[in-house]
This record gives C-alpha cells, sequence and structure tokens, in this order.
C-alpha cells in the first residue's frame, strides 16, 4: 500500500503543477521518478499516516540539481535488503519500487539537450531545442518532479 501511496502523491504533486500532459512518457517519468523518492525517503514505514507538507522540504532537497540521486536511490535499496535480509522479495510495495527504478534506468526519451547550455558563461539564455539526446527516464523526471514539488 505504501508504493500506491507514494505514487498517488506523486500523480497530485504533477497534475497539479500541470507542467506536462499526463498521457505522456515524460509524465510517467517524473511520476515514476517523484514516487520512487517519497517511497525510498520512508525510511520509517510511515508513509501512509504522513502529512505531505511536511516531507516537501526532505523530497526538494532530495531532487535537487547536482543531488546523487541515482546512488542515493541505489543506496537506500541495498539498506532495504541489508535491513530485511531474505524477506525483502516478499514484500509487494518494495517489489514495485523495484520494477519502478529498473524501467527509469532502462527506459530512454529523446529530450533537448540541456547540459549543452551555460547559462552562467552565456548572456544569451536561449536553448537550441533541436539539439536532442537521448536520456534514461530518471534523468528527464528528476527536474519534473522537482519543479511540481515547487509549484505545490
Amino acid at each position: 500500500m505504501a508504493w500506491l501511496y507514494a505514487e498517488y502523491i506523486a500523480d497530485e504533486l504533477l497534475r497539479t503543477g500541470n507542467l506536462i500532459p499526463s498521457g505522456t512518457l515524460e509524465f510517467r517519468s517524473g511520476r515514476q521518478t517523484l514516487a520512487l523518492t517519497i517511497y525510498l525517503s520512508d525510511s520509517a514505514g510511515e508513509l501512509s499516516g504522513i502529512r505531505v507538507i511536511s516531507r516537501l522540504d526532505e523530497w526538494l532537497s532530495l531532487t535537487a540539481y547536482g543531488h546523487p540521486w541515482q546512488d542515493w536511490v541505489r543506496e537506500r535499496f541495498a539498506c532495504i535488503d541489508e535491513e530485511r535480509g531474505t524477506e525483502s522479495g516478499t514484500d509487494p510495495d518494495l517489489e514495485l519500487a523495484r520494477a519502478t527504478w529498473w524501467w527509469l534506468e532502462r527506459t530512454e526519451l529523446l529530450a533537448t539537450d540541456l547540459d549543452t547550455a551555460n547559462p552562467w558563461h552565456q548572456t544569451d539564455l536561449t536553448v537550441d531545442e533541436s539539439n536532442q539526446v537521448w536520456t534514461p527516464a530518471w534523468q528527464l523526471g528528476l527536474p519534473l518532479g522537482h519543479l511540481a514539488i515547487h509549484l505545490f
């Protein structure tokens, strides 16, 4: 149930932000990235009882630009495995989170290459949207999730 609640929160945050149409792969990548962040940040196992407002700052810091989010996800899964031992395979929430992580890592989306733009070194802040690269879904979903939290 914790995974479904995390996914619900992520979906509501993205829909409230109205950043991108809900039927797109970009929306899905944002929702799944944010849901994984919400689920894995709940180390006390109290997700269904939390108040969303009290956790926004934590989620903002986890999704912030420059935060090693991918490493953090791997570390959280390793910690969960270590804490639970062999029983971790029987938790349906954890299995859904792992399946989501698998999808986010292996699915690539064609997106504008924002790494070529260095706004702090340029006077012209335009981005060439025709310059596109294939990027893992989580790399596109992370800034979408972060912005959705800001807009909430």
